[in-house]
């Protein structure tokens, strides 16, 4: 039996940085996968495909150039699947690399195979080659999730698909429905939309990201439509079903039939848990496969702690990730802070997405007074370079205290500009320090100064103290 300070079971962000972190603090740390590499749904069929992909539709498509040479113009003539998911593979195998090559140069043992609890401090781990017994300290679960389908519909990998096989897709569809209008679905539907896929996205939601501001998530859905992507919102799935080679039908509870070559399920993900057998180990996962934990990331069992997709929202990498390196630190008696409620959210749909803090609506509920400053991308000489003259960026600015509350942006390196609102708002920083601020010219950067202008005017000078 082999033995560890502490145990992960998955490779993905979470379990990485908890891995690496406790070796960090000199501990005898052990990692598990159960795929034939390294990196989790991250690497390998989530976060990273996903993003490059979206890469090599806005390059070969020439989508963000047309603001300059017109909505004909792209790099690419028929652009095929193998050409999209070439760059993909490329940076999947890469990626793979640098995460073997960290773990391996802090001393962190890699077990191959699928882990299995025998009792709260026990596992089983069972791979290809062989089965190792594994007792641990302290253990982490980072197992990730799977996608959710409905029961009863068939993904055949062809004409209806999850999100973990776009990765195999042969051929790229003329026309497509997206079920669900959650992160995965708008980032895909807007992908294929932009490479002029004729996109049905259908959602039982009335709106977009119900989780975002609503001026942000109304202007995508106006870029979405702009890109002949049609919503349909407030809608039931009643029946799905294939009716031959490149032909699923989606029947609407309002009695709408739409038909298309591809249709991809994005309902959420389920918590890979199943196969832990967790009830050895006194644990137990709710409806959705997920674990439930404290502040510091530990389940009902002190000693085992959960962190990443397993534990629910937002479910992001780079929120995983120091959610292991948290884990981590408390098992070991290291004490670290962190803010949670200022981690930002990136969705990379196109155009991209992003944000920090609260929404209008968060604060409208809870009765704090705000004021919205704004600045478009139209406005901004760095826009009219790029091509970009519909992107925003928003501000929300305490009406008293004069301190920023939340960043949103829609547009051209919003996952980018974002950290610097969320650097802003984590040093406690008020609207009158963004306004005294000069930021180069021409640079999207330059929004905040714009923003914080607009927000200044409304509120006036500050009042002498």
């Amino acid at each position: 039996m082999e033995t560890f300070d502490l145990f992960v079971l998955g490779t993905g962000p979470a379990g990485q940085r908890a891995a690496v972190q406790a070796a960090k603090l000199g501990k005898k740390a052990g990692i598990c996968e159960k795929r034939e590499v390294v990196g989790g749904v991250c690497i390998n069929t989530g976060t990273i495909p996903s993003k490059t992909f979206r890469e090599a539709v806005l390059y070969l498509s020439g989508f963000a150039q047309r603001g300059m040479y017109g909505a004909s113009y792209s790099v690419k003539e028929n652009i095929t699947a193998e050409d999209l998911l070439f760059r993909c593979h490329a940076v999947i195998k890469r990626e793979i690399e640098v995460i073997r090559t960290q773990m391996r140069r802090n001393g962190v043992t890699l077990i191959a195979g699928a882990a299995k609890f025998t009792s709260p401090h026990t596992l089983t781990v069972t791979g290809l080659a062989a089965t190792v017994e594994v007792e641990a300290d302290k253990i982490v679960i980072a197992t990730g999730t799977r996608p959710a389908t409905p029961p009863g519909v068939a993904v055949d990998g062809e004409t209806i698909l999850d999100s973990d096989g776009i990765l195999g897709l042969k051929l790229l569809p003329r026309t497509m429905i997206v079920v669900g209008a959650g992160v995965i679905g708008v980032e895909y539907a807007s992908m294929f939309a932009a490479l002029g896929v004729d996109v049905t996205l259908v959602d039982q939601r009335p709106r977009l990201l119900d989780f975002v501001d609503g001026e942000i998530a109304e202007a995508l859905s106006y870029a979405m439509r702009n890109m002949n992507c049609t919503l349909r919102l407030g809608e039931d799935v009643a029946d799905v079903h294939v009716e031959g080679p490149r032909r699923a039908v989606a029947l609407l509870k309002s009695g709408k039939r739409i038909v298309a070559d591809l249709l991809l399920y994005a309902i959420g993900r389920i918590g890979a848990t199943a196969e832990l057998d967790l009830p050895a180990a006194g644990l137990a996962a709710d409806d959705r496969g997920r674990l439930a934990v404290n502040a510091d990331y530990q389940t009902q069992q002190p000693h085992i702690y959960a962190a990443g997709d397993i534990i629910g929202f937002p479910a992001l990498a780079s929120t995983s990730l120091e959610q292991g390196r948290l884990a981590a630190c408390h098992a070991f008696g290291l004490a670290c802070t962190s803010m949670p409620h200022l981690y930002p959210i990136g969705i990379y749909s196109i155009p991209e997405l992003s944000m920090v803090g609260k929404t209008e609506e968060e604060l409208t509920k809870d009765g704090v007074p705000y004021e919205v400053g704004v600045a478009h991308y139209r406005e901004i000489a760095r826009g009219a370079i790029f091509g970009d003259d519909t992107g925003i960026l928003k501000l929300i600015v305490h009406r008293e205290s004069r301190q920023l509350l939340g960043v949103h942006i829609l547009g051209t390196a919003a996952t980018e500009l974002v950290h610097i609102g969320q650097a802003f708002m984590t040093l406690g920083g008020a609207l009158d320090v963004l306004v005294e601020t000069v930021f180069n010219y021409p640079t999207f950067a330059e929004c905040y100064k714009v923003a914080a202008l607009d927000a200044y005017n409304k509120l006036g000078p500050k009042a002498p103290s």
